[in-house]
């Protein structure tokens, strides 16, 4: 079985997250997970001016995901960074493609679940989640989130993201703040949570 993980990452933050998504599905017996990424729609030069351009390269081996990507996949879990409460331009504009997939009802009973990150605690992870599932509903998607049976995300003895809607990362205001152990933690768990679901369901 198939897992498409479709992430942007600007900084590498949820490229990293990508990473334990992908540990977590490969956990599932008979799973395979695939990490592509959104079309850039930044110049280099803007990308520079953002202090990006390196980060952006050192992840430029990722294949660029197409829209017919998701038609093949059994199951898709996207990753974004927040951008004021909701998924960044890039992940948005991949999307807005999507409506011969929906006009064919190619995504129809397909699991799909999401991870994201943000600069500060408050800073939006939960709403840009929640703000995303509407599209996956509205292409008739199975939604998955992150179920309190991963308990790193009920602990108070530490900064960590993480809620029920999907597996969080806190960045910091400059980026300085890589994923946590907590953070990749949830990320696994959400992997292979969804994997299995997949799998039953396409069983």
């Amino acid at each position: 079985m198939n897992v498409l993980i479709v992430q942007y990452s600007m900084y590498g933050h949820i490229y990293k997250m990508a990473g334990a998504v992908a540990e977590g599905v490969r956990q599932i017996e008979g799973c395979e997970a695939v990490i592509k990424r959104v079309p850039e729609t930044l110049s280099d030069e803007v990308l520079g001016m953002m202090g990006a351009l390196d980060a952006q390269k050192s992840m430029a081996h990722l294949p660029v995901v197409t829209v017919d990507d998701l038609a093949a996949a059994d199951a898709i879990i996207f990753g974004t960074p927040t951008r004021f409460g909701n998924m960044c331009g890039q992940m948005r504009q991949f999307l807005d493609a999507t409506g011969g997939l929906w006009m064919k009802g190619a995504l129809i009973g397909k699991v799909g679940s999401v991870f994201a990150s943000s600069a500060t605690q408050h800073g939006g992870q939960e709403s840009t989640i929640l703000n995303f599932h509407t599209t996956l509903l509205h292409h008739g998607m199975v939604v998955v989130g992150l179920p309190y049976s991963f308990t790193g995300q009920m602990g108070v003895t530490e900064l960590t993201g993480g809620s029920p809607y999907g597996a969080t990362t806190i960045t910091g205001g400059q980026g300085e703040r890589m994923p946590s152990d907590n953070e990749l933690a949830g990320a696994r768990y959400q992997g292979a949570h969804v994997a299995g679901i997949a799998l039953k369901l396409k069983g």
